[in-house]
Parts: C-alpha cells; sequence; structure tokens
C-alpha cells in the first residue's frame, strides 16, 4: 500500500519519473481488470508475454504472481528507528511477511541502497534490482575488435576465396573462431602496421571479411587529419563507411572521439555530398553547480554546452592556406551545415540525411538513447560519443548507462559498429592525469 502512495505522489507532471509511474499504475489496472476477490487473495498471474520486453535475453525467468497487500500488519519495528515512514513500512511488512511464511525466503528488492542496509541490519535478504544492468561487470563491455593469432593465414588459408569489388579486397574465410566474430567487428594482427579487416557477414563457421582503408597514412587524410593508432584508424573506417549507419566511440579524454567525428563528418557533408547538414547534440548535466538560465534561441542556449565542438572544430580549421580570409570563409561555411539541437526537443522528430552525433551520450538513460536513436531516418548516420568513468548523472553507473546499453545491444547488427579508444592523443599531460587521477 505504501508503494501505491508512492506512485500516486509521483504520478503529476511532464517528467519520466511520473510517466513510468503512470504507466506503472496503468499496468497494475490491466492486471485487475478481470480479476476477482479471490484471485486477488492467492495473487496474479504474471503474463511474461506482455513484459518480456524489460528482461534481458540471456535471463531465465519463470512466471510469477504478483499478490498485493489485503491486510494490514502490525508493525514489529521499533518506534525510534530513524528514517523516512515509506521505508520504514516497508520494512516492517517484509518483517511481517518472514514470520508469516516461516519456510519462505523473503526478499526486498530496492534500488534504495539505504533502504537496502537497513534491510540486511534487520536481518531481511535484501537485493538490489539488477534488469536494468546491462552487463555484470563494465570489464566484458565489447571492444569492437579482436586480435588475430601471427599464424591466421595458415590456419584459415585451407578453404579460402578472396576478391575484389569496387576497388576493394574481400575474404571468405573458415576456420578457428570465425563463426565467433560480429558482423561489423574489426579484426588486427599483432603487429601495428600488420593486417586489418572488417567483417561484413557470418554465417555458421564461415565469415566474409573486407581489408579497410588505412587512414593512418598521411597521404589518406580525412578533412586534413589522419590517425595516429590503429583504433582511431578502426574508428575512422566505420565513420567514412556508408553501410554503417550506426557508431559508438568509448574512450578516456583525449582519445580523439569527437575530432575524428566530427572530421568524417565534415568530409562526408562538405565534400562528398552523402548528408546535408551535421546535427550535435548532449545532454545538459552539469559537472558541478548550474550557472543558471542561459539567453538566447535553442542553439544559443546549448553553444556553451557544446565546448568540444568548438575546440575541435578550431583545429580542423587551422589551415594556413588562404590566410585569416581563407579561415573566416571556411568557418562561414561550415557554420552554416552544423546545428546544434537540444535533447529536450528531440521527440517526434525525424532527420533525414543527416550526419547526427551525441555527445556524452554516458549521461543517457537506455530510455533517451532509444527515444534519440529512432528519430534517424532515411540515409542518417547516428555516431554516439561517450566515456563510461565520467557518468555525471547521479542515477546511472557504468553498468546501467544507455551508452553500455546500445553498445552491446548493437554488436550483432551487421549495419552497426564500435571501437573502445585506448591511447589517448590529447597531450602528455592529459595522458597522465587520465591514469594517475
Amino acid at each position: 500500500m505504501v508503494v501505491l502512495e508512492e506512485l500516486d505522489n509521483h504520478k503529476k507532471g511532464p517528467s519520466e519519473v511520473a510517466r513510468n509511474a503512470r504507466q506503472t499504475s496503468r499496468f497494475l489496472d490491466e492486471l485487475m481488470s478481470h480479476a476477482g476477490p479471490d484471485e486477488i487473495e492467492h495473487g496474479l498471474q504474471l503474463d511474461l508475454n506482455r513484459i518480456s520486453g524489460g528482461i534481458r535475453p540471456e535471463v531465465s525467468v519463470t512466471p510469477g504472481r504478483l499478490f498485493f497487500q489485503t491486510e494490514m500488519f502490525s508493525n514489529p519495528l521499533p518506534e525510534s528507528l530513524p528514517g523516512s515512514r515509506p521505508d520504514n513500512d516497508i520494512l516492517g511488512t517484509a518483517l511481517a511477511l518472514r514470520q508469516l511464511h516461516i519456510n519462505t525466503q523473503v526478499t526486498l528488492v530496492s534500488k534504495d541502497i539505504n533502504l537496502r542496509i537497513k534491510a540486511a541490519i534487520l536481518g531481511i535478504h535484501a537485493e538490489d534490482y539488477y534488469n536494468d544492468q546491462v552487463l555484470e561487470d563494465v570489464d566484458l563491455l565489447y571492444t569492437g575488435y579482436v586480435e588475430v593469432s601471427g599464424n591466421f593465414w595458415e590456419t584459415h588459408g585451407d578453404r579460402m576465396d578472396s576478391w575484389i569489388e569496387d576497388g576493394r579486397t574481400y575474404y571468405r574465410i573458415s576456420g578457428p573462431g570465425a563463426g565467433e566474430w560480429y558482423p561489423g567487428e574489426l579484426l588486427h594482427a599483432a603487429d601495428d602496421g600488420g593486417f586489418a579487416a572488417i567483417v561484413r557477414n557470418t554465417s555458421g563457421d564461415e565469415a566474409i571479411i573486407e581489408v579497410i582503408r588505412d587512414f593512418t597514412n598521411p597521404n589518406n587524410p580525412v578533412w586534413g587529419i589522419h590517425a595516429r593508432n590503429k583504433e582511431q584508424n578502426f574508428a575512422l573506417n566505420l565513420l567514412m563507411d556508408p553501410e554503417v549507419d550506426f557508431v559508438t566511440l568509448v574512450g578516456m579524454a583525449g582519445t580523439g572521439k569527437t575530432l575524428l567525428t566530427l572530421a568524417a563528418g565534415l568530409e562526408q557533408t562538405l565534400e562528398d555530398n552523402r548528408y546535408k547538414e551535421i546535427i550535435m547534440t548532449r545532454v545538459t548535466v552539469p559537472v558541478a553547480e548550474d550557472i543558471g538560465y542561459l539567453p538566447g534561441s535553442e542553439e544559443e542556449k546549448m553553444t556553451p554546452w557544446m565546448g568540444a565542438l568548438m575546440d575541435n572544430l578550431e583545429v580542423l580549421t587551422s589551415s594556413e592556406v588562404g590566410g585569416d580570409w581563407g579561415r573566416a570563409a571556411t568557418n562561414d561555411l561550415i557554420a552554416k551545415r552544423i546545428k546544434l539541437r537540444s535533447v529536450n526537443f528531440m521527440r517526434g522528430r525525424t532527420f533525414l540525411s543527416r550526419f547526427i552525433i551525441i555527445d556524452e551520450a554516458q549521461n543517457l538513460t537506455s530510455k533517451q538513447m532509444k527515444t534519440l536513436i529512432t528519430r534517424a531516418g532515411p540515409g542518417s548516420k547516428v555516431v554516439c560519443l561517450g566515456n563510461i568513468s565520467q557518468i555525471d548523472t547521479p542515477y546511472l553507473t557504468e553498468t546501467t548507462s544507455g551508452l553500455t546499453f546500445v553498445v552491446d545491444r548493437f554488436r550483432s547488427w551487421p549495419h552497426g559498429g564500435h571501437v573502445t579508444l585506448k591511447r589517448g592523443e590529447r597531450s602528455r599531460l592529459a595522458d597522465y592525469a587520465s591514469e594517475v587521477l
């Protein structure tokens, strides 16, 4: 009953919490709509077909029953127990149920850490809510690439086909591990200057791979820059590939996520005319105290949040060719093709033939991420950038972040790609600070 009161208190308003509270009440109402008093007393049967959208695919779930508190228990807790009254009522109900069902384990499930601590002190078995956790440990997060052994061609060369199509080299390979690769996963040899390819398709123990372009070569730049390490080379290949509609780049500060993405976006928007314009957005979560309201239009309000964009544009337009006049003309041209948009006004929009950049994506929930990615229309590409060790939202962790969620869910899609950038290239100070602080 306390939980129903809590839902009632949170149902008003346009916030995500209010929407969730209202939807929960609708689910409960639907469950009870055809139930009689006896069925409510003995528990409502849950239908997994209706709720399976929220269950992780790898988790096996047995359908159970939902019981309501149909009688009020005498509260066995001491009157002097500190803390909020609703939490104490929930603890009291759990204790009463444990006394009522002696041979059954009563478990209290809550995201409230303090409530779980109080439950443990009182001897009640308490657990966190695990279904929003994408992974058990962030170290298990998909990196997007795999290192092949030095004798790769010896072990996979027996039944190999190769051909050239549109100037690109393809191999059909079968052998140890080939069936375990994901479409869009990148392969590389142990040495930096060796073989590198992208998996295009897999079937059984067979895979079709394509040799990728070498963007580390200064003669093969993207908007004037080239990759400085193999991970940046992988990232540029995914960003420049028209067959890849969704790219996620994860890495610590200074690994080049924003610079590489902007360079690829400008190259394909201004040079190749593949996209009409670049749309850039990010969630506006401050690191410290908020500085208050910002003046101007939506774009002007977003400008202070887009310092990363301005800094990287300065690098990309710093060419000495043409002098000050040339740089000013380039900046004006670029400014007309880059639009800053707020996450708050994205619902219901559709972007056609746009290069969409979602920066600081680690601060988004899985639902917000779904809202943003589904804005992409025909011909659009979505790139999510973030560092899951720099989460500023108080209710998200590395394992529940929306960025972790999309990396895990998109890894088997042929038109998606992911790269975890390891090496910082900003400065020796930034690299050292990332390691030791």
